[in-house]
């Protein structure tokens, strides 16, 4: 089974999507997802320029070998074009499998460990009582976990809230948007917005937020220890992760849990937070990880040291690294949470899916494979459209973690 084909697909249903599509020798196609926000065509190119020449006449069944022939072989190792470029064809490969298998690929890995794989959604606003309002519609859309974001009094933007409710995009013009930050406003604005939400809601009711590093560690711990009255499920990225270290001084200071690694793409970048159990959750994708095969490394790791798996899925993902999201989440012990932010029914359209949201989870479905495909005439009619995530200033003008 030699892959004679390889090809990438460049697509615009509302937002840029990057899909590779294989085809064997013997006529069976996988598809992967290689979207990178706000950089798609430094990983088109990678792809088509370094990877696909490469991969014609190989032998479609070796996994593994090609992941790490396409990593240590390119020698400047890692990094997100790199890993994003690897992670299409690896999901792909699988996809490949598990056709040739005749079995959806969560049974090649290992089979179920649960009935389904829980999910949160994004409840966002400008204004407190607005967001109660969301947070009521997604528990009634049958939601156990919802994420809460607010706008910050004060302040004309804030991440995470969108015009759109359900199909938050952030990567909102050709060249990136500037918009101020102010962390003592947002210090004093978040506790009061999880205590309305607890009062509303209830204790049972799984809570999130994302901080989207924009703390220092001191000032993640204060937030972090003025939250433990609303038993958040975790706090996300509350600080940058280069300097891994500064978790530690979160930990010493708060028990609210962390969640962190979406922007992680190895195993090498998480390794110290997961050892030392300075996380709680690790986020790492399919997509910006290496593929189905890295990310179940970094997911054994964890498993080791008392973390979960709490993966990023915004909808810069396609509808074809969540698929290869799920099949993964149902089959590990170690699961947590799934991020699932729905996609527009165009989107949904390029990419016709098996899997399905039903009782606040997803389940991958029962088709050979990932049980997910692209429509290349459809994907054609939606052209690539420049779009770049913004940058974020204090008030003073100093560029600051967006």
């Amino acid at each position: 089974m030699k892959i004679a084909d390889a090809r990438v697909v460049v697509t615009c249903p509302g937002r840029n999507f990057v899909t590779l599509k294989i085809t064997t020798d013997d006529g069976l196609t996988g598809v992967g997802d290689a979207t990178l926000n706000g950089r798609e065509l430094a990983v088109a190119s990678y792809l088509t320029e370094h990877v696909v020449p490469a991969l014609i006449g190989r032998d479609a069944a070796r996994i593994e070998d090609t992941w790490q022939y396409l990593y240590k072989g390119a020698y400047w190792r890692r990094g997100p074009v790199t890993m994003t470029a690897i992670a299409a064809v690896d999901t792909a490969l699988w996809d490949i499998k598990g056709k040739a298998a005749g079995l959806p690929v969560y049974q090649l890995l290992g089979g179920r460990s649960r009935d389904g794989v829980t999910v949160y959604g994004h409840a966002n606003a400008e204004t407190v009582d607005e967001v109660l309002t969301e947070v009521g519609r997604y528990t009634e859309l049958g939601y156990r976990a919802v994420r809460v974001q607010t706008g910050v009094p004060g302040l004309d933007a804030t991440y995470g809230v969108g015009k759109d409710k359900l199909f938050y995009e952030p990567a909102d013009a050709a060249l990136p948007t500037e918009t101020a930050w102010s962390t003592p406003h947002y210090l004093s604005h978040v506790p009061e917005v999880f205590r309305r939400v607890r009062e509303e809601f209830g204790p049972h009711l799984q809570l999130l937020h994302d901080v989207h590093h924009r703390l220092t560690p001191i000032e993640a711990a204060r937030l972090g220890a003025s939250l433990e009255p609303y038993a958040l499920t975790w706090m996300e990225d509350p600080v940058p992760a280069e300097l891994q270290e500064g978790f530690r001084l979160i930990r010493q200071h708060t028990t609210t849990p962390l969640a962190v690694g979406e922007v992680f793409n190895s195993i090498w970048d998480c390794r110290q937070l997961i050892q030392e159990q300075l996380i709680d959750y690790i986020r790492t994708t399919v997509v910006h990880a290496g593929g189905i095969s890295h990310l179940r490394r970094i997911f054994d790791l964890a498993a080791l040291h008392h973390v979960r798996s709490g993966s990023h899925g915004a909808t810069d993902l396609s509808p074809v690294c969540m698929a290869a999201a799920l099949h993964l989440d149902i089959s590990i012990p170690n699961f947590g949470l799934q991020e699932y932010m729905r996609h527009t029914p165009e989107t949904d359209a390029v990419f016709p899916h098996d899997y399905r949201f039903e009782d606040g989870m997803l389940h991958p479905g029962e088709r050979p494979g990932l049980g997910v495909d692209i429509d290349e005439d459809l994907a054609a009619q939606y052209p690539y459209q420049p779009a770049q995530l913004p940058v974020n200033r204090l008030q003073d003008g100093t560029v600051h973690s967006w």
